[in-house]
C-alpha cells in the first residue's frame, strides 16, 4: 500500500492487490482440493440408504426443505469453494442422466479422494494414481454387465419395474406408501412409452400438486389437469366430446395501440360507446360457434358481458390458462394455439373424451381434469399433501422412480443393491491388481477400497457394525461366489438382495462409477489454486 496524490494535490491510496493474493501450489494444492471435497462428503453421507437421515435447508427467504435427494441438499447448498461446487456438478450430472443414485455417486467420490490422499502420502504422482483408477473403473463395469441379469419390460417385467421403483422410494419421505407411488411411476412410464423403439418421453409426463388432501391420494389422471374452474358459476361441470379452441385472444372489445382521450359529457355518448363495445362480442362468440368448438380456454380473461354471453350460448369457457399448460394441451389434444378469432377452423380445434370439474375435498379448489385426450399418451401425476414442503418433496421422489423406470425401459438390465455389486466389484478390481506388475496396482487397490464405502456407509446408517457386517459379507462373496448378498438394511433376515428383490439399473451403476472417477482424475490434476480474495478471508 503506498499514499500518492492525483493533479490537483488530492491523496488517494494505491493498494497492491497482487500482495494480497494467496497461492498454492502442487502436493499442498491437491491435498487442499481433497480436503475441501471431503467435507462435502462427510456432510452427505449420513443420507444414504433406506435408512439414512433427512437435511433441513433453510434459504434466504426462509423457506424450508426437508429432503434426502443427494442432488437437492447440494443443490440448494450455498458452496464457495470451487472443489465443492464440482461435486455438485457431478450430483447434478447423475441426476439429469439417471435420475436417481446422486447420493451415492458424491460419496463414492468422496471415498476415491480419501484413499488417493493416503497414496500422495506415500509419494505416488497423481498421474499415477489417476491411471490405476482408469483401469479399475473399467474392470468394475466390466464386472457389473457379468452379474447383470436382463428382464423383459414386455413381458414378466412390470413386476421388476415395479420392485425396482419399490427400491428407489423406500429411502425418501414418501415410504409410508411407496407401493403406491411406485404403482404410479411405473403406469405413467408404461403410458408413454415406446416399447417397441425402447423410448420414453418424460415430458409427456406431467408433475403437478396442490395443497390439501393426503399423500395417498396423489393420482395418476390420463390426461392433463388445471389449476382452474369454468368462469360462470352455472356453466356446466362436465362436457363430454369436447372440442377445444385454444385462444390467445382476449374476449375484449379492442384497444388502440397508440395513446387516446375520450370526452364522454353526455348519456347518449356513453351508450352509444357502451353498444359500440358490445357489439364485439356477440361476432367473437358467433367465429367460436362456427369453427365447431363447444369448450373455450383461453390465455386472457374476459369481461363480464363477454363471459355472460358465453354461458348463454351454452360455451363453456376457462380464462387465464397459462402458456406452458395451453402448451401442453395443444401437444395431448392435437389443437392449435390460435392468435386472432377470424383464424378459429374446425381443423385447429383439440379434441377430447371427457372434461370436468373436480372438487378437492372439502375446500372450495377446483381444478379441470382434461381425459381421452387425442393424443391419450399424455398424462399427469396429481400429487395431494398437508403442506408445500411435502408435495415438493414427493415430486422429487416420483421423479427419481420415473427416471429410474424409464432407464429400464431403455435398457432393460439390472444388478442388485444393498451395496452388493460394490462389494462384487471391489472383490474382482483388487484381484485384477495383483496380476498389474506396474505402480498402477496401488490405485486400483485403493479403488478396490473406496467401493466398500458404499455397503459401509449403508450398514452404518442402519445402526449396525459396518466394519463387522462388511468383512461377514465380503467373506460369504469370496466363499461361495454369489455378487447378490448386500447389507440388510432393513432387517428383514437375509443378505441377499436377490430374495429381498432389491433392484438397481446397470446404467445408473456404470454411470455412477464413470462419473465419480471423471471427477476425481480431475480433482487430482488440479495442483495450482489462487485465491484472489484477502489472505485474512
Amino acid at each position: 500500500m503506498s499514499l500518492t496524490f492525483d493533479e490537483f494535490g488530492r491523496p488517494f491510496i494505491v493498494i497492491r492487490e497482487q500482495g494480497k493474493k494467496k497461492r498454492v501450489k502442487g502436493l499442498d494444492a491437491v491435498k487442499a482440493n481433497l480436503l475441501a471435497a471431503r467435507t462435502v462428503v462427510n456432510m452427505l453421507r449420513t443420507s444414504l440408504g433406506p435408512r439414512g437421515m433427512d437435511k433441513m435447508l433453510t434459504d434466504p427467504d426462509g423457506e424450508v426443505t426437508v429432503t434426502n435427494d443427494g442432488a437437492t441438499i447440494l443443490e440448494k447448498m450455498q458452496m464457495e469453494n470451487q472443489i465443492a461446487r464440482l461435486l455438485v456438478e457431478l450430483s447434478r450430472s447423475q441426476d439429469d442422466e439417471i435420475g436417481d443414485g446422486t447420493t451415492g455417486v458424491v460419496v463414492l467420490a468422496g471415498a476415491l479422494l480419501e484413499q488417493a490422499g493416503t497414496l500422495l502420502d506415500k509419494g505416488i504422482h497423481p498421474i499415477r494414481i489417476a491411471d490405476g483408477y482408469d483401469r479399475a473403473c473399467e474392470v468394475a463395469v466390466e464386472r457389473l454387465e457379468q452379474i447383470s441379469e436382463s428382464i423383459d419390460v414386455k413381458g414378466e417385467g412390470r413386476d421388476v419395474l415395479l420392485r425396482t421403483a419399490y427400491s428407489t422410494l423406500s429411502s425418501k419421505i414418501v415410504n409410508r406408501d411407496h407401493k403406491k407411488m411406485a404403482e404410479i411411476a411405473v403406469e405413467a412410464v408404461l403410458s408413454v412409452a415406446d416399447l417397441d423403439r425402447k423410448d420414453v418421453n418424460l415430458d409427456l409426463i406431467k408433475l403437478d400438486g396442490e395443497i390439501g388432501g393426503r399423500l395417498e391420494d396423489t393420482t395418476l389422471v390420463h390426461g392433463i389437469v388445471l389449476k382452474k374452474e369454468f368462469s360462470h358459476p352455472q356453466m356446466p361441470k362436465a362436457v363430454h366430446d369436447a372440442k377445444i379452441a385454444l385462444l390467445t385472444c382476449p374476449f375484449e372489445a379492442p384497444k388502440p395501440k397508440t395513446k387516446y382521450h375520450i370526452d364522454i359529457d353526455s348519456k347518449e355518448k356513453y351508450d352509444r360507446l357502451a353498444k359500440a363495445e358490445q357489439e364485439f362480442f356477440p361476432e367473437m362468440i358467433k367465429l367460436v360457434k362456427d369453427s365447431g368448438a363447444n369448450l373455450v380456454l383461453c390465455q386472457w380473461g374476459f369481461e363480464d358481458e363477454a363471459n355472460h354471453l358465453l354461458y348463454k350460448n351454452e360455451l363453456p369457457a376457462v380464462r387465464w390458462v397459462g402458456g406452458v399448460e395451453l402448451e401442453l394441451i395443444a401437444l395431448a389434444t392435437h389443437a392449435h394455439i390460435v392468435p386472432r378469432f377470424q383464424e378459429l377452423s374446425e381443423e385447429k380445434l383439440g379434441r377430447a373424451g371427457l372434461v370436468r370439474e373436480v372438487s378437492l375435498g372439502t375446500t372450495k379448489d377446483r381444478v379441470l381434469y382434461i381425459e381421452q385426450c387425442a393424443n391419450s399418451r399424455a398424462v399427469t401425476i396429481f400429487v395431494r399433501g398437508g403442506n408445500k414442503m411435502l408435495i415438493e418433496e414427493a415430486k422429487r421422489s416420483l421423479h427419481d422412480a420415473l427416471c429410474i423406470v424409464r432407464n429400464l425401459v431403455r435398457d432393460g438390465r439390472i444388478v442388485y443393491g444393498g451395496g452388493s455389486a460394490e462389494i462384487a466389484c471391489s472383490i474382482a478390481v483388487a484381484d485384477q491388481a495383483e496380476k498389474v506388475a506396474s505402480i498402477d496396482q496401488y490405485g486400483m487397490r485403493a479403488f478396490a477400497d473406496a467401493l466398500e464405502a458404499i455397503p459401509t456407509t449403508l450398514a452404518e446408517n442402519s445402526g449396525f457394525s459396518a466394519i463387522e457386517m462388511m468383512a461377514d459379507i465380503r467373506a460369504e462373496q469370496v466363499k461361495t461366489g454369489n455378487p447378490h448378498l448386500g447389507v440388510d438394511c432393513l432387517s428383514r433376515g437375509t443378505w441377499d438382495m436377490k430374495t429381498q428383490s432389491v433392484f438397481e439399473t446397470l446404467i445408473g451403476k456404470q454411470q455412477q462409477l464413470r462419473l465419480a472417477t471423471q471427477v476425481v482424475k480431475m480433482i487430482l490434476k488440479i495442483d495450482d489454486v489462487i485465491d484472489a480474495r484477502d489472505a485474512e478471508d
